[in-house]
């Protein structure tokens, strides 16, 4: 999917402190999957760069791509000593072996070819470098909440269908598209890639609705680059 239509209102959505889940989730997140700062960190799919400043104030050094050319403006205008270039996920404009950690933080449900993503994630990292992930849980994504507050899944979990939503809240607008994976694709993504699963998640922060304490609404993981 392309961000471009909706930057600006993607722009001011997630600059605006506690708005979305990211400030309940972001947490668990860099504490629990995401490794300690060490050469060079790629925040794949990085948007306004909120990721990335929260990579960097933990003191990661970190490059930022996004297909978005409005998004990857707002995001050197606020982190002028960054660096952030447009470029696709699914072809990395980097060598092999560039980074020891990719980060990925609600990216890859948007990529047209998740296999070619999480394959060029694996091409630009080192050997003994890491993939973290965070992700809409692929359950989520399936269902919704009834009247009842009953979890229902009307189609199926089991196939990659597309999605496209609104989402209106205190008077921002967002308009969601992109893909519905279950958890196989990911998996089978990462082995296809020689990538081992190394941390999974399913965090349920306080502070969240109670039915999302009932069904996970993020799953995030790590995955090791195997060698020396």
């Amino acid at each position: 999917m392309s961000w471009e239509p909706e930057a600006e209102n993607w722009l001011r959505w997630a600059r605006t402190p506690g708005h979305d889940p990211y400030w309940h989730y972001r947490d668990s997140f860099f504490g629990s999957i995401v490794p300690p700062p060490a050469k060079l960190t790629l925040d794949l799919g990085t948007g306004e760069g909120r990721v990335a400043r929260d990579l960097a104030q933990r003191g990661h050094r970190v490059v930022g791509i996004d297909s978005s050319r409005t998004l990857v403006r707002h995001a050197r205008e606020a982190d002028a000593g960054g660096r952030y270039l447009v470029a696709a996920a699914e072809a990395l404009p980097f060598e092999n072996g560039r980074f020891d950690l990719v980060v990925a933080y609600n990216a890859l449900m948007d990529v047209e070819d998740l296999d070619a993503a999480v394959r060029e994630a694996a091409r630009v990292l080192e050997p003994g470098g890491r993939l973290c992930v965070s992700v809409t849980h692929p359950l989520a994504d399936a269902g919704r909440f009834a009247q009842d507050e009953a979890f229902v899944i009307e189609g199926s979990y089991l196939e990659r269908s597309r999605f496209e939503g609104a989402d209106e809240r205190n008077g921002l607008v967002m308009t969601w598209r992109g893909w519905n994976h279950p958890l196989s694709d990911y998996t089978n993504a990462l082995e296809a890639a020689d990538l081992l699963l190394e941390s999974l998640g399913e965090p349920a922060p306080a502070g969240v609705s109670e039915r999302w304490r009932r069904v996970p609404m993020f799953l995030q993981f790590r995955a090791l680059k195997p060698g020396c």
